[in-house]
């Protein structure tokens, strides 16, 4: 059995909400590959446990638009929708867009510092930091600046939001600079310190528009993983 779901049967909680979290994680990571077909006793047999959480997972995959129910085909990871990755990227841009603006009109020295430890570790694991570990630093910075207005929910709302945006990420994670992102973050940082809300606001909407530049060329490198790019405009 799975470590991790051993320890979370032992302390007693429910199974299929546990088994729902990894199965997406998996997926989210690219571990479980776009257009990969799972099978419910497969899963079962990996997690030593009954089919019926597994299906309740597959079921909660499907509300997300992580795996597709074929009748008499089985059940599917789903191909990464582009135009729902281009609305979350435009959603979460005028979101974040207006957090940092608001930070830098209100921001105190306690917030500064607290952006500033953020700043620290993200330079400090710049090299050494594996792809995962190093994703979940820029995740914390974009989650800090909500939490710091005041709006934690916004980021848990952004973070269901971010699902298929976030496979992307997983793809091009060996490729990006993190140099450039750090880059970023720091201009964010900056223009929250000289409380200047629209250097703020356009820091952040250029930091956004770069998570999909890489896009275009991923897009044509594995085709098989998406759908939706014939329609779509995704912008230079």
């Amino acid at each position: 059995m799975d470590t991790k779901l051993a320890t979370i049967l032992e302390l007693g909680a429910a199974v299929g909400p546990q088994l729902h979290r990894m199965l997406r994680d998996r997926i989210i990571r690219g571990e479980l590959a776009p257009g990969a077909r799972v099978s419910e006793t497969e899963i079962a047999t990996a997690y030593s446990v009954s089919r019926q959480p597994v299906r309740e997972a597959f079921i909660k995959l499907a509300e997300e638009g992580l795996v597709e129910v074929r009748p008499q085909r089985g059940t599917f990871v789903s191909l990464i929708s582009l135009p729902v990755v281009m609305t979350a990227r435009f959603i979460r841009e005028a979101i974040e867009a207006d957090i940092v603006r608001r930070l830098a009109e209100k921001a105190d020295d306690e917030m500064i510092a607290r952006l500033d430890a953020s700043m620290a570790e993200q330079r400090s694991l710049a090299r050494e930091a594996p792809g995962e570990a190093f994703m979940r630093l820029d995740e914390d910075f974009h989650r800090c600046l909500a939490e710091l207005l005041g709006h934690a929910a916004v980021a848990d709302h952004l973070e269901e939001l971010k699902i298929q945006m976030n496979r992307v990420r997983h793809i091009s994670a060996r490729n990006f600079s993190r140099d450039r992102l750090i880059s970023q973050h720091g201009e964010v940082v900056e223009a929250i310190r000289a409380r200047d809300p629209g250097r703020a606001e356009a820091a952040m909407r250029i930091h956004l528009m770069e998570i999909i530049a890489d896009l275009p060329g991923i897009v044509e490198q594995q085709p098989e993983c998406f759908f939706g790019a014939h329609s779509l405009e995704i912008p230079k």
